[in-house]
This record gives C-alpha cells, sequence and structure tokens, in this order.
C-alpha cells in the first residue's frame, strides 16, 4: 500500500535534483562576467543608465566605454550584440576596445548594447551556453546570448507590439527584440529604454557616425552587407566599394525600408543627425537546416548541410568547404567600420575622426581573433571591467 507514494515521492525528489541542477547552470550563466581589458585608448567608463536613468539597477543597463582624442573632431558610436546570438559583433567591438586609439575625435563602444539578451539564452535549439576562443595566453571565454531580452528582465509580452511613435504592429516577441524598439522612450518596456538611452548619447554628444554590427544566416538575403537610409547611402556604397576593391571581400549595401520601424538604421536617422549603418556578416550557425549548434560549428562556420545547398544554389552568400570562420566576420566587421569612418572623414574634414591600431580583415584572418585580446591577470586591475 505505501509502495506508490515511496515511488512519487523518489520521482519528485528526482524532479527536484533535475530543476536545481538545470537552474544553477542558467543562473550561473546569467551571472557570468567577461573580463575586459580596457586599451589605452579609453578614456572614461560610462553606464547607459547615465543617459536613462530608467536602467539603473536593473540587467539592462550596460558599459559605455569613450576613447577621446587628443584633438577635436567628430564623434562614431558602435553597438554590438544588440543580438546577442550573433558574437562576431561582440567579439569586433571588444577587440576594438582593447587595442584603439584615437588621435582625433571621439569613438564611443557599447559591447553588450542588449545587456539583458547576452545573459539569456536558447537551451530550445541546443545553442551553448559558452564558446572559447584561443589566445596568446590562453582560452578566453565568453557567454552564448540569445536574439531578445530575458523573459525575467521584460515580462509580460504583448498580444502584439505597437511601435512607438509610428504605431506600426509588429509580433509580440519584438517587444523584447532591441532592434524593433528604436528611438525608444524614457517611460516605456525595458528593450525601450534602452534605444532611448542610446539616442539620448547620440544628441547630447552629438554624434556624427553610428554602427550597429550584426550577423545574419546565409540563407537570408540581407546578409554579408552594410544597411543604410538614403541619407547615409553615398558613404555606404564608398566603404562597401573600397573594401572589396583593396581588401578583397564583399560587403554590399542594402537600403533601410522606410516602411518598417523600430530598426536602428531607420530612426537612428529619422530621429537624429546621426548617420546610421548596420552591417551583416555570414554567420552559419544561425541557419536552420544544418547539423548540431556546437561551439566549434559557431567558430568554424562549417557545414555539410548547408555546403549541399549552396551547391544547389540556395545560400546568398559564396559558401564552401572553408565555411565562414569568425576570424572572416569579425575581420569584415573591422574593416567595415573603419572604411566607413574614413569615407565620413574624408567627406566632412572639419568633424573627421582619425583612430589607429585597429586591425583590418587580412590581419585578423591570418593571426586569429584571439591574438588581439589581453590577459586579464597581467592587467592593471583598475583597467579590468565585467561585461
Amino acid at each position: 500500500m505505501k509502495r506508490p507514494g515511496l515511488v512519487k515521492a523518489v520521482l519528485i525528489v528526482l524532479f527536484l535534483i533535475f530543476l536545481i541542477q538545470g537552474g544553477l547552470r542558467l543562473y550561473r550563466h546569467r551571472h557570468f562576467d567577461v573580463p575586459v581589458v580596457t586599451g589605452p585608448g579609453v578614456t572614461r567608463v560610462a553606464h547607459l543608465s547615465d543617459f536613462g536613468p530608467g536602467l539603473k539597477g536593473t540587467m539592462a543597463d550596460t558599459l559605455v566605454y569613450f576613447l577621446d582624442g587628443t584633438e577635436p573632431g567628430g564623434k562614431a558610436i558602435l553597438m554590438s550584440n544588440t543580438h546577442a546570438n550573433e558574437p562576431e559583433g561582440l567579439l569586433a567591438a571588444l577587440l576594438m576596445l582593447e587595442n584603439a586609439v584615437v588621435e582625433k575625435g571621439s569613438l564611443i563602444i557599447i559591447p553588450q548594447f542588449n545587456n539583458s539578451a547576452g545573459r539569456n539564452t536558447r537551451p530550445g535549439d541546443g545553442y551553448p551556453l559558452y564558446f572559447e576562443i584561443p589566445t596568446d595566453w590562453g582560452l578566453k571565454t565568453f557567454r552564448m546570448g540569445n536574439r531578445d531580452a530575458s523573459p525575467l528582465d521584460q515580462w509580460p509580452d504583448p498580444d502584439v507590439y505597437i511601435h512607438y511613435p509610428d504605431r506600426q504592429l509588429l509580433s509580440y516577441i519584438d517587444a523584447r527584440n532591441v532592434n524593433r524598439t528604436w528611438p525608444g522612450r524614457p517611460g516605456g518596456p525595458l528593450m525601450e529604454k534602452v534605444t532611448f538611452a542610446a539616442m539620448e548619447i547620440m544628441r547630447r554628444e552629438k554624434v556624427d557616425v553610428a554602427v550597429d554590427i550584426h550577423g545574419a544566416e546565409t540563407m537570408f538575403p540581407v546578409t554579408n552587407c552594410i544597411v543604410a537610409p538614403e541619407k547615409s547611402n553615398r558613404i555606404a556604397t564608398m566603404a562597401s566599394l573600397t573594401v572589396k576593391a583593396k581588401e578583397g571581400f564583399d560587403s554590399h549595401v542594402e537600403p533601410s525600408p522606410a516602411g518598417f520601424r523600430g530598426l536602428s538604421h531607420r530612426e537612428i536617422g529619422d530621429f537624429s543627425d546621426t548617420l546610421p549603418f548596420l552591417l551583416e556578416a555570414p554567420i552559419p550557425f544561425l541557419d536552420q537546416p544544418t547539423g548540431p549548434k556546437t561551439v566549434k560549428f559557431l567558430l568554424d562556420g562549417k557545414d555539410p548541410f548547408l555546403l549541399s545547398l549552396a551547391q544547389k544554389k540556395k545560400l546568398f552568400v559564396a559558401y564552401d568547404a572553408s565555411g565562414w570562420p569568425l576570424e572572416k566576420r569579425v575581420g569584415q566587421h573591422c574593416s567595415v567600420t573603419l572604411e566607413i569612418i574614413r569615407q565620413y572623414s574624408k567627406k566632412n574634414p572639419d568633424r573627421s575622426i582619425l583612430v589607429r591600431d585597429i586591425p583590418r580583415y587580412a590581419e585578423i584572418v591570418q593571426n586569429g581573433v584571439g591574438h588581439y585580446f589581453h590577459d586579464p591577470s597581467r592587467a592593471e586591475r583598475d583597467r579590468i571591467y565585467p561585461n
């Protein structure tokens, strides 16, 4: 008579054990910080909540790094990890942060723009919680995030997300997609507070150029490109042509759709004087018809299913047995960002921005991404920040 009750008790205990173990792993991931060694060019560090007080004390608050030159000039802002399952943008931003020196003007870097998404995960798709890249001093560990902010930070999702201020109807999940909530508002949902704070930086600091770094599927038509609105199109075109001619890789220009609201490359330009650009590099890991979502696949971009599709001309980028390795993706982002800044400076000499010591595409492909990261254990304590 007691045996069924005993079995039930054992099953409950086992369930709780599995629940606690899984919960602990997610808790550790959410609170895992990646140490960043700020380079010689970093002159000050702020919080996004300094520009949007509604973020203070939330998991959406994040660090903002300023690299100010010794000469006055223009200003550029670089945002990455808008979608935290596109790590090439994060790595490109951190690489610049740890190495760049600004001689004229200013560079503002927000590496974990959607900090909540960077601490979220996607276990249903088999995403790894972390990935490691080799450096000259050992392995450096990074969190693997998700496309959308964590429901722990913004909940519940609406039945339909109504974009502010256009009132365009978007998918409910877009309420937690920070690249659907521009230009934001101080009293809106958490992700709108994030984009509002970024807009405040651009307005207060009189930022000239904004670059939002992403990755996109090889089966998605808007990939391997620079997305730009009309006001940014000439600079984007010149940057695209220059990297093609001088560095040998493609990054074509896609127009920003005027009828699709909430996007950084649309709203930043419409609601400020800043020229916006959004960069996409191909990331095979995000494609659906692939093998397991392993760390190796994330880093080398090699997949037999995608190779088969490429042979059938079903992809929107060139794809062969070499895949799309991380070095190529990060290298493209660094070169295109530098070229956009150079083209802007060439067109606006009175607001020029001069940045040095950022490696370009060929160097990163040759040396690897990890070569450019500094060892936190050997850095001065006041130069290390958690991200």
